[in-house]
């Protein structure tokens, strides 16, 4: 398989990137990004850009590819709807309808997360919002769309988050962590989990287009 990776160096992008370098199936990972990943593999091919919601420039870069890993993703504390919008909805968006146009036999799996409001009416914005971006991504020419909706995430083998603070949480919360995975697959998953996942589903497919923590661990 051939695979572009949005969002390469965020913590979701590092474990689905892992998982990617690990997999014998892999050929080649595109990873599309406004900074490297650093990575020394000789898989990944980096490309770095400024403007997400216009590939014009970049359009022959983003053919013959197999299956769209899209790990961009904000937090909406402290964010206007406005603006949370333009970061979710319209940056991914602007993706997949040009993957969409340059890659028709594509499968395309999009990181939203737990609680995502798929009738884009209820109080939460960030929920609604992502919703929208759900629907809309289902609406699309690909082969096949998947809407994957982990709760927690737990870092592993090295992956971390780019929040100090966040970081600080999850290095002091690991051994309960750990727990969690096994006790509560409803609410926690890994890095790990979450990349083999979104492999086997571009690979197997799956029966609904919507994947909630516990459909990711049982994969």
């Amino acid at each position: 398989m051939k695979i572009i990776l949005f969002g390469a160096t965020g913590m979701v992008g590092q474990g689905v990137l892992r998982e990617c370098l690990l997999d014998g199936g892999v050929e080649r990972v595109l990873a599309v990004g406004r900074s490297l990943t650093g990575q020394r593999n000789a898989k990944p091919v980096e490309l770095t850009c400024d403007n997400f919601v216009d590939y014009s420039a970049i359009e022959p870069q983003l053919t013959r590819y197999d299956a769209c890993f899209f790990c961009l993703g904000v937090s909406s504390i402290g964010m206007d709807e406005a603006r949370y919008r333009h970061l979710t909805y319209d940056v991914t968006l602007a993706a997949a309808t040009t993957l969409a146009r340059l890659n028709p036999g594509m499968v395309f799996t999009y990181v939203t997360g737990r609680g995502t409001d798929s009738t884009e009416q209820g109080s939460l914005m960030w929920a609604r919002v992502k919703g929208k971006t759900e629907n809309d991504l289902l609406k699309l020419p690909f082969k096949a769309a998947y809407m994957f909706r982990p709760a927690g995430i737990q870092p592993l083998h090295g992956v971390r988050s780019k929040t100090p603070w966040v970081q600080a949480i999850y290095l002091a919360t690991s051994p309960l962590l750990s727990l969690l995975v096994r006790l509560a697959p409803a609410y926690m998953t890994t890095s790990e989990q979450l990349g083999r996942a979104m492999l086997k589903v571009v690979r197997d497919g799956y029966p609904r287009p919507v994947l909630e923590s516990e459909d990711i661990n049982s994969l």
